[in-house]
């Protein structure tokens, strides 16, 4: 069995694929704070999705912390003023060096845990030059020399599309999972996250369900 950080945020995408990984690895989800406007909401939604999930081959979830206030300043997603809203067009939840960041941090945590690939779930359409194939090729490779341990970042669902990864697995505690730049509230008992329904994270979410032709479970504030 190999050894696999998976950067997990609680989305769909990276929660599926803790599972997927899981299935002939040994899967160690690590979370990395920010300090973004969403994050009580999203890990507390992450630990139930594992909870949820019960799978023996997914370690206890890691937190790392990487504040960027001193970075970002009064950006939306620090203040939550003025999100992306529904119909904002497709790159307008950017968060800059977000996966210069995230990869970088565990990166440096994989080296002190013997662990030598890092799992991203980006998908096909995503537009933003940080989560290229030749991004992660070229910063793996830097990050080996500059840690003298061997690091891998792959992105398995990089040639994919939500829609076709909700299709195959609908049987994953979905509804455990936050899509949403404004949720409302966090997971309570069998209920999942209530997320705010009016984000451009959220037309997502939805679109992907509706193009899946699959029942979606989500919690949302306003009815879509």
């Amino acid at each position: 069995m190999g050894r696999v950080a998976v950067l997990a945020s609680g989305g769909l995408d990276s929660c599926v694929l803790l599972a997927d990984l899981a299935a002939s690895n040994d899967v160690f989800p690590v979370y990395v704070r920010f300090g973004l406007k969403w994050e009580a909401v999203e890990r507390a939604t992450l630990e139930a999705y594992i909870a949820h999930l019960k799978h023996p081959n997914v370690a206890p979830l890691t937190v790392l912390d990487m504040p960027v206030h001193s970075l970002y300043g009064q950006h939306w997603s620090t203040t939550g003023n003025e999100v992306p809203d529904y119909n904002a067009p497709i790159d307008a939840d950017y968060l800059p060096g977000r996966n210069v960041l995230l990869v970088g941090v565990t990166a440096v945590w994989c080296s002190l845990h013997q662990i030598s690939q890092i799992a991203i779930g980006s998908l096909l359409h995503n537009p933003y030059s940080d989560a290229t194939p030749q991004f992660f090729a070229d910063y793996a490779r830097l990050l080996s020399g500059a840690l003298t341990h061997e690091i891998e970042v792959v992105a398995p669902y990089r040639g994919r599309e939500k829609s076709s990864i909700i299709q195959e697995h609908v049987g994953l505690p979905l509804a455990f999972t936050l899509t949403c730049v404004d949720p409302k509230a966090p997971p309570s008992g069998d209920l999942g996250p209530l997320q705010c329904g009016a984000c451009i994270k959220c037309r997502e979410r939805h679109d992907a369900f509706l193009e899946a032709g699959v029942p979606d479970p989500t919690r949302y504030a306003i009815a879509l």
